[in-house]
């Protein structure tokens, strides 16, 4: 299978080098890096020409580097039925830079940029309805960016008196305790309140 992926790189290489930043093939599975400008040009090439024919869109995610410059990865996986073969696409982005929508090419992309949206943020240009899918609509930031609180910002409960859902401020109900994360078969450096109590 490798080798038809080597086929692959080198085809897309020549005939559409123009469109690639990178093409590599590592652990049985093609990937090509691309910028915003062009993804959309490679992904029609990619699903029209017929040494590729990657006509199925499997699914579009997001990545957070927060370190860097150009912040998210968009990652599109493809699928081709003819040639039985796989292709990553990956590009990145700036934080406050759209992509241009693919729903153009493959119709199925629309839930899968507003997932993108939803959970990292990533905006879509040209995107007809670009709005949150996973999370309630009132909820603010994107979960899945590194920078996200891991207790969120705010807390949901159904109050059975009002006979409704109550959105307020996170409140943490204990202190925040410091472990010293040793393997408790082993047991600590210092003495456990009550152990004095054993060696008597």
């Amino acid at each position: 299978m490798s080798e038809a992926l080597i086929e692959l790189s080198s085809y897309l290489t020549e005939t559409r080098g123009e469109l690639l930043t990178g093409a590599d093939v590592k652990f049985g599975e093609l990937t090509v890096t691309t910028t915003p400008d062009r993804i959309l040009a490679l992904l029609n090439f990619l699903r029209t020409d017929v040494q590729c024919g990657f006509v199925n869109l499997v699914d579009i995610c997001g990545a957070d580097y927060p370190q860097r410059v150009e912040r998210f990865e968009v990652v599109y996986h493809l699928l081709s039925p003819r040639q039985n073969q796989r292709i990553r696409v990956k590009l990145s982005v700036a934080e406050n830079t759209p992509v241009p929508s693919a729903c153009s090419i493959y119709m199925g992309a629309d839930w899968f940029e507003r997932e993108a949206w939803d959970m990292y943020g990533i905006a879509f240009s040209g995107h007809a309805d670009l709005r949150r899918i996973l999370t309630d609509y009132g909820f603010e930031g994107h979960p899945l960016r590194k920078d996200f609180p891991l207790t969120g910002f705010v807390e949901v409960r159904y109050d059975d008196e009002l006979k409704r859902v109550l959105y307020e401020p996170v409140e943490l109900k204990q202190e925040f305790r410091s472990f010293d994360f040793l393997s408790p078969w082993e047991g600590t450096d210092y003495v456990l309140p009550g152990d004095e109590k054993a060696a008597k």
